[in-house]
């Protein structure tokens, strides 16, 4: 009872004023909205804002409202307006039910980026312990027997990672002669040891093993306890998602915790050459609520909840005016304009990459389209 009251008096205080620098209302904006589950803060402010990540700017405007994340499946929002001219979005107090606050993003669907997903250094990978064997000389390791590895260092009982490693992320420099003739592929993902759900260059383009190394990607697949130490060491294994490989490395348990809510917001700057480097669940494309690997890390100043525009590069064509010819192997050509295409939000940051979520867009996001500050 007290914890409803203290919800309920929470959201009379909600009266959120939209007069953040450059918050412009949509032309189109609805008087009212009921929130609705599986509503973001991004989609509401995307109703009524132009610029939807200029969201925590308004509530944060607000010195009497100490947390954002006071809206609820079925409140209503209400714009009004100050002394006739400042437009202002109120929060109608009512009593919430047992359930959860509407998210800034669906936190629930990037668990799996969140938990199970690193990237590392290829060095730091390479050099990890490894699983060598497994108990009565098995192909492959399952839940409750005893796995075998080498390089492992620490005592009886202490907890690990198992992990595989699932791609190697590469950056292309615009003046690499390798990647000169290959435009697209200036910014590379190339699978690494075994298949994964990441989108795969199986195109033979001669830039395997090339370009600078960003970082390797791997996947939290299973844990096991320490039984015995030794060269190997006997380790039981507790859980695992699938079958363990020799091969396959073995880290430290990672306890550092999530972020459980995130503030859109721009960069200061965009650093040099931002690119989208690969993504998940498409082949060729994805689209709003996809994750996306991008080129930038925490070495570049990108932290959680930085938000860009998403830019696909536009063709080399061949201007027949200009060139006086018709003739398209020679003459004049003319690079186009890059096109728009969405936002992506940053949600987990590395030292060389970070994952973002697409958050909206106009047309599909590929790989190698640059990042530009949101508009």
């Amino acid at each position: 009872m007290i914890r409803k009251i203290l919800v309920l008096l929470a959201g009379m205080l909600v009266t959120v004023t939209v007069y953040a620098a450059g918050a412009q209302l949509r032309s189109h904006h609805p008087d009212n909205y009921t929130v609705k589950r599986g509503d973001t803060l991004w989609d509401i402010s995307a109703k009524f804002l132009a610029k939807p990540w200029l969201w925590p700017e308004i509530w944060q405007a607000n010195p009497q409202v100490r947390n954002p994340h006071l809206i609820y499946p079925g409140d209503v929002l209400n714009l009004s307006f100050i002394d006739g001219n400042r437009p202002t979005l109120v929060l109608q107090p009512r009593v919430h039910p047992e359930g959860e606050a509407v998210a800034a993003i669906p936190l629930s669907q990037l668990r799996m980026f969140l938990k199970d997903m690193r990237v590392m250094d290829a060095k730091a990978v390479s050099s990890a312990p490894y699983v060598v064997g497994f108990e009565e000389a098995r192909l492959r390791g399952t839940v409750g027997q005893n796995i075998y590895a080498r390089g492992l260092k620490g005592e009886p009982g202490q907890r690990w990672a198992i992990v595989r490693p699932t791609h190697i992320f590469r950056g292309y420099d615009e003046g690499d002669p390798d990647a000169a003739e290959l435009i697209s592929h200036q910014l590379d993902d190339n699978v690494a040891m075994v298949d994964s759900p990441w989108s795969e260059n199986t195109r033979n383009d001669g830039h395997f093993g090339k370009g600078e190394n960003l970082g390797v990607e791997v996947t939290v697949i299973g844990t096991a306890e320490t039984l015995r130490m030794g060269d190997p060491a006997t380790l039981l294994l507790l859980d695992s998602t699938r079958e363990i490989r020799a091969g396959d490395r073995i880290m430290p348990v990672d306890t550092t915790p999530y972020d459980p809510y995130y503030y859109p917001h721009a960069p200061k700057s965009v650093p040099k050459d931002a690119r989208v480097i690969a993504f998940t669940d498409g082949m060729d494309a994805v689209g709003p609520r996809q994750v996306v690997v991008l080129s930038i890390g925490a070495k570049e100043g990108v932290n959680n909840g930085q938000t860009y525009s998403i830019y696909q590069a536009g063709e080399t064509i061949h201007d027949d005016v200009a060139s006086n010819s018709w003739d398209r192997g020679v003459g004049e050509r003319v690079k186009l304009p890059g096109e728009y295409v969405g936002h992506v939000m940053v949600f987990r940051t590395f030292d060389r990459v970070s994952y973002g979520l697409v958050m909206d867009g106009l047309r599909p996001v590929r790989i190698g389209s640059h990042l530009r500050m949101p508009e």
